[in-house]
């Protein structure tokens, strides 16, 4: 009898320049790792490069056109299609351009980012996931980073919460 392996997906989004030593902890072990824009330096990628490949798109704070990355991606892992874009959601709303790149792309699983509030939601078979934002604190929102499991037909989430501030290693 074969096990399945599972792949281990991190997601991070809105980092804003802050790279918090935390998640190399949580991202130990994944396959891949995704990030949905706010980048803010790249020197935050180049540290998550340490734990995995990193795909990862522009937001609103990396300028979109002005940042080497492209502001939309899509890419497949595990026979799964992933979408990532730094907006979908603005007001509590999906945007018109977000409808219309899920339309386009038709995805297993879109992240998404920018409104640094978590946000896991199913629609029929499509995961929209956001894990809110491993930047530096704001508001009252909590920090967090996530985790996709991926087993066979299963694409199970996980939300994981950070300190309010980053502990510096």
């Amino acid at each position: 009898m074969t096990r399945r392996k599972t792949i281990r997906i991190g997601i991070i989004t809105d980092t804003h320049g802050l790279f918090d030593p935390a998640v190399r902890r949580y991202f130990k072990n994944v396959d891949h790792i995704l990030h949905a824009g706010d980048i803010g330096n790249r020197s935050v990628i180049e540290q998550l490069e340490q734990s995995a490949p990193v795909t990862a798109v522009s937001g609103n704070v990396d300028n979109y056109e002005q940042s080497s990355f492209p502001s939309e991606a899509v890419l497949d892992i595990a026979d799964r299609r992933f979408a990532i874009r730094h907006i979908l959601y603005k007001g509590g709303k999906m945007t018109k351009e977000g409808q219309a790149f899920l339309e386009r792309e038709q995805p297993d699983v879109c992240i998404f980012s920018h409104t640094h509030q978590p946000k896991t939601e199913w629609f029929d078979k499509l995961l929209l996931f956001n894990p809110g934002s491993a930047g530096p604190k704001r508001f009252k929102l909590l920090r967090g980073i996530g985790l996709l499991y991926l087993c066979g037909a299963e694409v199970k989430p996980r939300l994981i919460s950070l300190a309010d501030r980053a502990r510096h290693s």
